[in-house]
């Protein structure tokens, strides 16, 4: 069974940096897409960043763009979430997500069916 894995996250101050990764664990998978989302608790789990592993065209929330950049991601390929200028409303557990099919979703959970455990990013004020 394919699996994502995140690694990265930690505890930095605001305005600090973070790299996390994503990595695939057993077969080899041609992706069409890829994503990030985070969840913090008590919330919804929302949209960070995704990118389209066939046209590289990248798509990011609101509230990280500009400070956040996806990369990397496909067969055999890390994918990564460079985050800087970190706030504490960044404060979540982040997930790695994949799908195998197209679509022109990218900010819906539901169009991803494979999903990392998550790594925690905690900025503290």
């Amino acid at each position: 069974q394919v699996q994502l894995v995140e690694s990265g996250g930690g505890l930095v101050q605001t305005g600090g940096s973070l790299r996390l990764s994503c990595t695939s664990s057993g077969r080899a998978f041609s992706w069409y897409a890829m994503g990030w989302f985070r969840q913090a608790p008590g919330k919804a789990r929302e949209f960070v960043a995704a990118t389209d592993l066939i046209s590289s065209r990248t798509y990011y929330e609101d509230a990280v763009k500009g400070r956040f950049t996806i990369s990397g991601g496909g067969a055999k390929n890390t994918l990564y979430l460079q985050m800087d200028s970190l706030k504490p409303e960044d404060t979540a557990a982040y997930y790695c997500a994949a799908r195998t099919y197209y679509s022109t979703t990218y900010s819906e959970s539901a169009k991803y069916d494979y999903w990392g455990q998550g790594t925690q990013v905690t900025v503290s004020s």
